[in-house]
């Protein structure tokens, strides 16, 4: 998550051997990780990925080979339509021939001595292929793609292949109301696996994505049936149908199973589900939830954490940072997890200057993950490492945005979340928030999409939207020893003691002082210090005839020029970037493109690409050089870069 989209991968490459103890899902996760980090480099897929992705060999970990398919999908997210689906989806269909499947059936089949058998394996790579093909065709209505994952879910009703198909259906038919809901819940009704129920429970909530009043009738069958799981993912489907609209009818029957559902799990996703609703609306989420924060329920009270976190992700809240500080001294330790993830959520490219609360939450979560900060418990002190990754997303480079400047849902995003939140009942599941995380940046590129040298202007503080400084780790303090106790007569006694023989010790020295020796020179401490008083206020009394000034007022002016060479220089008012630029979604407002008058933007006030209009074409343009660098160090290949539209009137 801190390296996604920079394919800054160098902390696997350098602690190979820590990597070579993860096992079993762990492997599948940190493969996947892969495709955080390299995520939207879709020239590169390939080449991170070909040492892990499914090949003729019979010796390869399914969890390597399913992680990669996992990470080839996230590499693609929103741009996997086409090729990247078909390749996905020939993985899938291909499994069964396999070597590795093969090779394990011809030696019998069985699982002895904690090694997979030919199933086992075959379950973990169509877990990662379906994973990958969610992400890839998310929202395609590819018919092609839902049925083979209907022909997997249903076919063999395996748990650990199951969840993945089921929420890929979901996702994969995203906003449409699809005509196989019914075929999804009567399948839930009638499996036994937990797993899958609660993943067509998601499903069907993510077929029902931003259909407000359309949604009702499943919203209504959902929320009525026996089964909890079907009700946990009715919650999910009251937030993604009513997601930022601030709908009172949503929000009344988000309350009520909130405070009177008798499981746990729906009671939790109901609170959650708030946050969905509210998102453009933050400033109500603390009001809203102040009382549920404060619940007996540990469940409500981690709901209302993630509630906050997802309604005020990026904003810096006030008033949600004072609601979660209280709960990261929660007795409860996953209460404690959700308050990290939501203050890391809130505090997202948030500097010292705009909250001083950043940098004593940073100093906690890393007090907390350290190996001397023994008194957390482990759930507390995973949520403290996901929250450092999520503070600092995408090389401090990313925010999490539900909408866009203008208010449009980022569905995408809101998919991302949704599904992030998942993680409480399985990890691979963390790898969603990827799809929420947006680049801040302005890239101003000209007609023919090249990148001219380019000033923009930020009438703010740098120090108001600078990078935060890095938090050192704390170090072990050694402890002092306890200072022994002494009563009271026996430091009087001591006292006296010492008394008598000073004055004893005096009575010596006068008896053997000479009648040479003056006043200013005499041998006790307290004639020294007379003298050397009476020598400072002859100094300070003497003043020259010309009028210069004393000793003591020279030295006086040395301290004063001392102070004004320490004093600050003082902050300038504005700042200006060079193209391209890091620009956060607060800094937006504080940007003019004023400074060089050659280039003017045809459209102001917005993220990512600005194409800039030329006023003086017939000059030379001085052009950055340099672009994407490739693995292969070579040239990057061009030969599927599609054609460019034809000449259009844009129109703003």
């Amino acid at each position: 998550i801190m390296h996604c989209g920079t394919t800054r991968d160098t902390f696997l490459r350098d602690n190979l051997d820590w990597l070579s103890k993860a096992i079993n899902w762990a492997k599948f996760t940190t493969t996947a990780g892969l495709g955080v980090i390299h995520k939207g480099h879709l020239k590169e897929a390939f080449t991170v990925l070909d040492p892990y992705l499914p090949k003729q060999d019979a010796n390869a970990s399914p969890y390597t080979e399913g992680g990669s398919l996992f990470a080839f999908g996230l590499i693609h997210a929103k741009h996997g339509h086409g090729k990247v689906s078909e390749y996905l989806l020939q993985q899938l269909k291909n499994i069964d021939s396999s070597p590795m499947l093969a090779a394990d059936a011809g030696g019998g089949g069985g699982s002895q001595g904690g090694a997979l058998d030919a199933s086992q394996k075959k379950e973990i790579i169509q877990h990662g292929a379906a994973l990958g093909l969610a992400v890839a065709a998310m929202g395609s209505g590819n018919l092609e793609v839902l049925e083979e994952l209907q022909s997997l879910l249903y076919s063999n009703d395996s748990a650990v292949a199951g969840e993945a198909a089921a929420l890929a259906m979901g996702l994969v038919m995203l906003g449409t109301a699809t005509e196989h809901s019914t075929e999804m819940l009567n399948f839930a009704h009638s499996t036994q696996h937990e797993k899958i129920i609660r993943s067509l429970g998601l499903a069907l909530a993510f077929t029902m994505c931003g259909l407000e009043e359309k949604a009702d009738s499943m919203i209504q069958t959902l929320a009525l049936d026996k089964d909890p799981i079907l009700r946990y993912g009715g919650q999910f489907t009251i937030g993604l149908a009513y997601a930022g609209t601030a709908n009172n009818k949503a929000i009344r029957q988000l309350l009520h199973v909130a405070v009177s559902d008798v499981s746990d799990d729906v009671r939790r996703a109901a609170v959650m589900s708030l946050g969905f609703v509210l998102f453009r609306q933050p400033e109500q989420v603390p009001r809203l939830v102040t009382l549920l924060s404060e619940s007996y329920n540990p469940h409500v009270r981690y709901g209302a954490t993630i509630a906050l976190g997802i309604a005020c992700a990026g904003t810096g809240m006030k008033e949600a940072i004072a609601l979660l500080e209280p709960l990261t001294r929660d007795t409860v330790p996953f209460v404690r997890q959700g308050a990290f993830i939501a203050l890391a959520m809130i505090l997202i490219q948030v500097s010292e200057k705009m909250e001083p609360k950043v940098k004593e939450v940073r100093q906690q979560l890393m007090e907390i993950i350290g190996d001397n900060y023994k008194q957390q418990s482990p759930m507390a002190k995973f949520g403290a490492i996901i929250a450092l990754g999520i503070i600092d997303a995408g090389g401090r480079n990313m925010t999490i945005a539900l909408s866009s400047r203008a208010g449009h849902m980022n569905i995408s995003a809101i998919v991302g979340i949704a599904v992030f939140v998942q993680y409480w009942y399985w990890y691979p599941f963390l790898l969603f928030i990827s799809l929420a995380l947006t680049p801040t940046a302005i890239i101003a590129v000209n007609s023919h999409l090249e990148m001219p040298k380019y000033k923009i202007k930020s009438n703010a503080r740098p120090s108001l939207f600078a990078y935060p400084a890095e938090v050192k780790e704390v170090e072990e303090k050694a402890v002092k020893a306890v200072p022994t106790a002494q009563l009271s007569i026996t430091k009087k006694h001591q006292q006296r003691k010492d008394k008598k023989k000073a004055e004893v010790e005096a009575d010596e020295n006068k008896k053997g002082v000479t009648p040479t020796s003056t006043s200013d020179t005499t041998t006790t401490a307290t004639g020294t210090m007379t003298g050397e008083t009476e020598k400072m206020d002859i100094v300070s009394e003497k003043k020259d005839k010309d009028g210069q000034p004393t000793a003591m007022e020279i030295e006086k002016e040395g301290v004063g020029t001392e102070k004004k060479k320490t004093e600050k220089v003082e902050e300038p008012e504005f700042e200006l970037l060079d193209n391209p630029a890091r620009v956060t979604r607060a800094q937006l407002k504080y940007i003019t493109f004023d400074v060089d008058p050659r280039y003017v933007p045809i459209t102001e006030g917005v993220h990512g690409v600005i194409l800039l209009k030329d006023t003086k074409p017939g000059e030379s343009e001085d052009i950055i050089t340099g672009g994407v660098p490739t693995l292969g160090g070579g040239p990057q290949d061009e030969q599927d870069e599609p054609e460019p539209p034809p000449s259009f009137l844009f129109l703003g």
